[in-house]
């Protein structure tokens, strides 16, 4: 799905998105985070800043010069420990004296599979995880955030990675990079797991929500459309997969470039990991075998029915 053209803030420059919510986006493009991460801060005296995002000077002086003289900085939450979006969380608190909150550490949600691929070793990943990132406070799913006038629930949606975290606000939903408009969600194992990211899907599927606000690009009009497109998009890809196994074994990198024809080499591979996240859980599923351990060059082949 390409990005939307029409989503082009300012970076660096604070943005109402509605009453108590504003948006600053990060000065860091990439093809993996679009414009830049976006922070959102939530209240009108005492704040909430939501991801922080990355090692930015630059960033940190753009959330602290958005502090109006009549208001603080109370909270620091992170959704997910990520490079692009935990790392300033500590010169904040540093500057502030708020806590930082989080699910846990960088390891904190994952399943069983995944701590056992990780304890291997060979599964590869890793991309862009925050190691360093611990939060001062954890919160559990379901546990509520109160500030001033305003509240969230903590909602755990692992998937992307472990320890995850959507944040709810009434009908709208800050569902940082699990739900976004302008790409599908990276899910490179084994900090990503698939099995979880459609269970999480399901999860924000069994509420009415009016809105998403996601980790980047713009705000989600029609979260109940959107979440549709991801699940079946999901299913798709894994039906492509298995209909490139039934033309014989192959390897992850192989699958990706044979059906992710259109995606620009900047992200193959990122389309690799997702790949391997699907044959991962089609493993597990006992749909697809390995030739051995998983491994990220393993060579997968179809389960005979």
């Amino acid at each position: 799905m390409l990005p939307p053209d029409d989503f082009d803030p300012p970076i660096g420059t604070p943005q109402e998105l509605e009453p108590g919510l504003r948006r600053i986006v990060a000065p860091n493009p990439s093809p993996m985070t679009y414009r830049g991460t976006n922070t959102y801060l939530l209240g009108t005296k005492g704040l909430a800043v939501i991801d922080p995002g990355p090692e930015s000077a630059a960033h940190l002086d753009a959330i602290l010069g958005a502090v109006g003289p009549d208001q603080h900085i109370s909270h620091i939450i992170v959704t997910h420990s990520h490079v692009d979006h935990s790392p300033l969380s500590r010169p904040l608190a540093a500057a502030t004296g708020a806590p930082v909150l989080a699910f846990g550490d960088a390891t904190a949600g994952r399943s069983a599979v995944m701590q056992e691929l990780s304890r291997n070793g060979e599964i590869g990943g890793g991309e862009g995880i925050d190691l360093a990132f611990a939060p001062d406070q954890t919160l559990a799913d379901g546990a509520w955030i109160h500030g001033d006038g305003w509240q969230l629930e903590a909602l755990h949606t692992p998937g992307h990675i472990g320890n995850h975290l959507c944040l709810a606000w009434g009908d709208a939903c800050l569902t940082a990079d699990h739900v976004m408009g302008w790409a599908s969600s990276l899910v490179s194992p084994p900090d990503g797991d698939l099995t979880d990211f459609m269970a999480s899907c399901a999860k924000l599927a069994q509420r009415d929500w009016r809105v998403f606000y996601p980790g980047h690009g713009g705000a989600i009009d029609a979260p109940a459309q959107r979440l549709d497109w991801l699940i079946q998009h999901r299913k798709g890809r894994e039906s492509d997969i298995i209909a490139a196994l039934r033309h014989g074994p192959a390897t992850a990198s192989t699958i990706a470039a044979g059906i992710y024809t259109e995606t620009p080499a900047a992200l193959l591979g990122a389309a690799t990991r997702n790949v391997l996240a699907h044959l991962v859980d089609l493993t597990v599923n006992s749909r697809v075998r390995a030739d051995g351990p998983l491994h990220a060059k393993a060579i997968f082949a179809l389960e005979p029915d």
